[in-house]
């Protein structure tokens, strides 16, 4: 029985329509083979709308069709039959693939490029200004905890670690839709929680991402909607809380109530339900998860080295959207070049170019010149006779007059 609830309705918003960033409408892949018969129907007429912000589950069993709608959303893949659209065009448009990050579900990486060269290596794909790179490479690096082992090549990362470069260089171009493939494959539960609070804080800036994992309690912390595939076919969509919620059983928390009160309550309760009814009474737990960083939080009070990945820093601060001051450097440069404004016809000011504070750049080129070292002679006269003769015998050669 397929459940599907409607998308319109469970897209988060304010009561405004959701923007769609991913649009599909009977995407249909067969592949054939050798003689060009169908071989195997990997996605079958399926439809679904993905939107600005929000955190989309894509779950589904081994071969249920998740990893060749992935590729299908990326381009790498032609649909045999229906539509894609990535940001309002065809997700093979260029424009459009400098708007997506990408993580493989496995990291396919250049092993003799240290962190720092293969995040660089990906910022001029991208053909971000060299300030630029550096400091996203600075940034992503701390996020991501890899800093202390910045000059490592990748092929010695361990396969948590390079999961986590490989997390980095999905996020260097600072996209629009961000696409993970099992994101928390090989990571420890402090990157796994880290990367679910990075997902999160990529939504709330406004960012849209598709999350692909069989780790269905990582799905259940972050998603706001998911789709379940089984044979290439969709089985179920909708909001998570609506789908998984229970309609008839209710779960209430109360602080600990003396034996007197608790045995009253039970007895109301039987009253109304029955004494067939299934009333149970037990202590809360904390998640196995939640457990784990307690105990390695306090653990981490007596702080000691490590030549593996470290629990990273805030999320960077250029996917927070937040601007980092210029250095001091460029301040300066900034102060010398001072911008002014002429009037236009219309009696307006109009930008012209910067103009340059003359006194200042000679302080500057002053103070930067050697020191004891004497000025460039001019040229004798009789090296000026020989330019001067060299220059009539080239006019002569070229049939032009000197000068």
């Amino acid at each position: 029985m397929t459940a599907t609830i409607d998308q319109s309705q469970a897209a988060p918003g304010t009561g405004k329509k959701p923007e769609v960033v991913v649009s599909v409408r009977g995407l249909t892949k067969i592949f054939y083979d050798f003689w060009g018969r169908p071989k195997a129907r990997a996605v079958d007429d399926v439809d679904f709308d993905v939107y600005r912000g929000e955190v989309f589950g894509l779950l589904g069993p081994n071969g249920s069709g998740k990893s060749t709608t992935v590729k299908l959303l990326l381009g790498l893949l032609y649909p045999t039959r229906g539509q894609i659209q990535v940001l309002g065009r065809s997700p093979r448009h260029v424009a459009t693939k400098e708007q997506i990050g990408y993580l493989p579900e496995e990291s396919y990486l250049y092993r003799y490029l240290d962190a720092r060269e293969t995040l660089d290596f990906f910022g001029r794909l991208f053909e971000l200004p060299a300030r630029e790179r550096a400091r996203r490479t600075e940034e992503l690096l701390e996020m991501v905890g890899l800093s202390q082992v910045r000059s490592r090549p990748v092929g010695e990362f361990s396969k948590g670690m390079q999961r986590r470069i490989g997390l980095a260089q999905a996020l260097i171009n600072d996209p629009q839709l961000v696409i993970l493939d099992e994101p928390t494959s090989g990571l420890d539960p402090i990157g796994c929680r880290e990367m679910k609070d990075l997902i999160l804080t990529l939504a709330r800036r406004g960012k849209t991402v598709i999350l692909s994992s069989h780790l269905l309690a990582d799905v259940e912390d972050v998603c706001d909607r998911v789709l379940i595939l089984y044979g290439g076919r969709v089985q179920a969509i909708g909001p998570l809380k609506e789908l998984l919620r229970k309609p008839d059983r209710l779960r209430i928390t109360t602080p600990v109530l003396s034996r007197p009160t608790l045995e009253r309550v039970l007895a109301t309760i039987r009253e109304e339900v029955g004494p067939e009814a299934e009333v149970r009474v037990e202590n809360p737990t904390q998640n196995l998860e939640s457990f784990f960083l307690e105990v390695v939080e306090r653990a981490r009070q007596a702080a000691t080295e490590t030549s593996g990945a470290v629990s990273g820093a805030r999320v960077a601060p250029y996917l927070r959207g937040e601007t980092e001051p210029a250095p001091a450097g460029e301040r300066l440069l900034e102060k010398l070049t001072l911008p002014t404004r002429a009037p236009t016809q219309a009696g307006e000011a109009a930008p012209v170019e910067p103009a340059v504070d003359e006194k200042r750049l000679e302080t500057l080129a002053a103070a930067a010149e050697p020191r004891g070292e004497e000025p460039a002679a001019p040229a004798a006269p009789a090296e000026e006779e020989a330019l001067a003769r060299a220059d009539e015998k080239l006019a002569n050669l070229l049939g032009k007059p000197k000068g």
